[in-house]
C-alpha cells in the first residue's frame, strides 16, 4: 500500500494537463484509500510530497475528478495541521468556485473541504463571506433541498458562519429565513430539526432576519413543537421544548417582530404565550414570563396587558415559586412586573392588585438576580405613588433589607438599586415617619455615599433625599450626617469642575438646609464654602448662578 501511495503522488506531482482522466482517477483513488487507511500518517506524506498545489489546477468544474480531489482535501483538511497548508497551496478561490456548478458529489465534496479548511477559523470563515459564498450557498439550499446529504452540508456551513457577525448583514440579504423555514415544516426527525435550530439561534439574533423568520411562519412551527412537547417526559422532547420556546423569546426581542406578534393584543400568538404562565411545566413558564416582559417593552402595550388581567397571571405565578421556588422563573416574572409597572396609568392599578406585597414575599430571596429586579420592580411602582412610597417606607423589615444589600459589594447591580430604592422612598413620600425609619435603619450613610456616585442620575436622587431629610427631620438625622461627612462631600462636589449644573444647584439647595443644624452649620464656616460659591455666581447656568447668589446671601446672614 505504501509503495502504491508514493507512486500515485509521483503521478499526481508530474501530472500534465495531457493526462488521461483513467491514469488520474487511479490515482486518485489511491490516495482515497490510503486516507481511509490512515489519514494522518498519508496527510503527512501529501504534504511533504507537494501535490497540493497540483490539486488547485484540477478543481474545475469541466473534470470528471473534480469530485474526487475535492473529496480528497476535505479528508486530509479534517487534520488540523494541514489546513494551512491547503490555504497556502491556494485551494480557497477554486473551491469557492465550485459551489456554482451543478454537479451535486462536486458541490457536497467541496462544501465539505471548504468546512474542513476553515474549521474554527474565524479569519478564513471571514475571507469565505467576503468571496460572497452565503447568497450561492443560501441558492443551494433552496435547489438542492431534496438531497439530504447536501442540505446538511450546507446548515453545517449556516451554523459556523452564522456565528459571525458580518455574517448577519449578508444572510439578511437573502431568503435564508424562507428557506430554513420551508426544510424545517419538512423534517420529522428530532436530529434534521436540532440542526435547523442550530442555525436559527445566531441568525435570530439579528433583527432585521428576527422578522423575516416571523414573517416565513416560524412561530407557528414553534408553537406547534411546544404543544406536541409539552406533556412529555422524553429528554429529546424536553430538550425541543425548551429550544422552541428560547427561539420564540429571542424573536419577541426584536421591536418590530415583537409588535408584529403582538397585534394589539389580538394576536393569537400573544394569546397562546399567555396560555404558557399558568402551564406545570418550568421551561414554559420561564418563557411566557419572558414574552410577556418582553411585549412590555412600550408604553400602549403594558396598558392593554395590565387592563386585560395579565398582572394576577404572573402574581399567581409567582406565588408558586416563593417556597424553594425556580429563581429564573422568578427573576422573569419580577421582570415583566417592572416592565409593565412603566406607564403611568399602570402604577395605581398595580398597586391596588396587591404587587408591592406579592414581590415583598422576596425580600428572603439570597439571590443577586431576583434581588436586583425586586428592587427596579419596587422602585417603578412607587415613582410619584406618595401613599405606597410611604407605607413602604415605614415598612421596617423592607428597609433594613434594603440597608444591608445597600453594602453588597459583590453585586453592584444590587447594591446601586438598594440606594435608589431608598433615596426613592424619601423623595416620592416626603414623609417624616420613613425619614425616621430610614435613620433608625442606618440608611443615612449609603445616601450620603451615593451622592458621590460616578452615575449623575444617582448622585442627584441622592442630594434630593438628603435635602427633604434636612428639611424635614435634621435634628433626628444630624448625627449621622455628621458622622458621614457630608459637608465635606458637598464642597467637594461644588468646587469640582466637573460637577454638573444640577449636582452643583442640589448641594447648595443643601448647604441651605443643613445650616438649620448648629454642628453641621459650624462645619460649613469651618470650610470656607463662601468662597466657592462665590465663584459659582457667575456660572454659564443661570439656575446655577441664581442659586449661588441666594446661598451666598443665606451663609453671610447665618456667619
Amino acid at each position: 500500500m505504501a509503495d502504491n501511495l508514493s507512486d500515485a503522488l509521483k503521478k499526481l506531482k508530474i501530472t500534465t494537463t495531457d493526462s488521461t482522466a483513467d491514469s488520474l482517477e487511479g490515482c486518485l483513488d489511491c490516495l482515497l484509500q490510503a486516507l481511509a487507511q490512515n489519514n494522518m500518517e498519508t496527510s503527512e506524506k501529501i504534504q511533504k510530497s507537494g501535490v497540493l498545489q497540483v490539486f488547485g489546477s484540477l478543481l474545475t468544474p469541466q473534470s470528471s475528478c473534480t469530485a474526487k480531489v475535492a473529496n480528497i482535501i476535505a479528508e486530509v483538511a479534517r487534520n488540523e495541521f494541514m489546513r494551512n497548508p491547503c490555504v497556502d497551496a491556494g485551494l480557497i478561490p477554486p473551491l469557492v468556485q465550485l459551489l456554482n456548478c451543478k454537479d451535486q458529489e462536486v458541490l457536497l465534496q467541496t462544501g465539505r473541504a471548504l468546512g474542513n479548511i476553515c474549521y474554527d477559523s474565524h479569519t478564513l470563515q471571514s475571507q469565505l463571506i467576503n468571496m460572497g459564498v452565503i447568497p450561492t450557498l443560501v441558492k443551494l439550499l433552496g435547489i438542492h433541498c431534496q438531497n439530504a446529504a447536501l442540505t446538511e452540508m450546507c446548515l453545517v456551513a449556516f451554523g459556523n458562519l452564522a456565528e459571525l457577525e458580518s455574517s448577519k448583514e449578508q444572510f439578511a440579504y437573502t431568503n435564508i429565513a424562507e428557506e430554513l423555514v420551508k426544510l424545517f415544516k419538512k423534517q420529522i426527525e428530532h436530529d434534521k430539526r436540532e440542526m435547523i435550530f442550530e442555525v436559527l439561534a445566531p441568525l435570530a439574533e439579528n433583527d432585521v432576519i428576527k422578522l423575516q423568520l416571523v414573517e416565513a411562519g416560524l412561530v407557528e412551527c414553534l408553537l406547534e413543537i411546544v404543544q406536541k412537547t409539552v406533556d412529555s417526559d422524553k429528554e429529546d422532547d424536553v430538550a425541543e421544548l425548551k429550544t422552541a420556546s428560547d427561539l420564540m423569546v429571542l424573536l419577541l426581542l426584536g421591536d418590530e417582530s415583537m409588535q408584529k406578534l403582538f397585534e394589539g393584543g389580538k394576536g393569537s400568538v400573544f394569546q397562546r404565550v399567555l396560555s404558557w404562565i399558568p402551564s406545570n411545566s418550568h421551561q414554559l413558564q420561564l418563557a411566557g414570563a419572558l414574552a410577556i416582559a418582553n411585549f412590555a417593552r412600550n408604553d400602549g402595550n403594558c396598558i392593554h396587558m395590565v387592563d386585560n388581567g395579565i398582572v394576577q397571571k404572573l402574581m399567581d405565578l409567582l406565588d408558586r415559586h416563593v417556597e424553594d421556588g425556580n429563581v429564573t422563573v422568578q427573576h422573569a416574572a419580577l421582570s415583566a412586573l417592572r416592565n409593565l409597572a412603566i406607564p403611568v396609568v399602570n402604577k395605581a392599578k398595580m398597586l391596588s392588585a396587591g404587587v408591592a406585597e406579592a414581590v415583598l414575599k422576596f425580600l428572603r430571596s439570597e439571590m443577586p438576580p431576583v434581588q436586583f429586579k425586586l428592587l427596579g420592580t419596587l422602585r417603578m411602582l412607587i415613582d410619584a405613588q406618595a401613599e405606597a412610597a410611604e407605607q413602604l417606607g415605614k415598612n421596617i423589615k423592607l428597609v433594613e433589607r434594603l440597608v444591608e444589600w445597600c453594602e453588597a459589594k459583590d453585586h453592584a447591580g444590587v447594591m446601586g438599586e438598594s440606594n435608589r430604592l431608598l433615596s426613592a422612598l424619601i423623595r416620592h413620600s416626603k414623609s417624616k415617619d420613613v425619614i425616621r425609619t430610614i435613620v433608625q435603619s442606618g440608611g443615612i450613610k449609603h445616601l450620603v455615599t451615593m451622592a458621590t456616585s460616578e452615575h449623575v442620575i444617582m448622585q442627584n436622587e441622592a442630594l434630593v433625599a438628603l435635602a427633604l431629610i434636612a428639611a424635614l427631620e435634621l435634628v433626628t438625622a444630624e448625627k449621622d450626617l455628621e458622622n458621614a461627612q457630608l459637608v465635606q462631600i458637598l464642597h467637594r462636589l461644588l468646587s469640582d469642575d466637573r460637577s454638573a449644573p444640577e449636582i452643583k444647584y442640589n448641594s447648595m439647595v443643601l448647604i441651605c438646609a443643613l445650616i438649620g443644624s448648629e454642628p453641621l452649620q459650624k462645619e460649613v464656616q469651618s470650610m470656607a464654602f463662601l468662597e466657592v460659591i462665590s465663584k459659582l455666581r457667575s456660572h454659564e447656568n443661570k439656575t446655577v448662578a441664581q442659586q449661588a447668589s441666594l446661598t451666598e446671601q443665606r451663609l453671610a446672614v447665618e456667619s
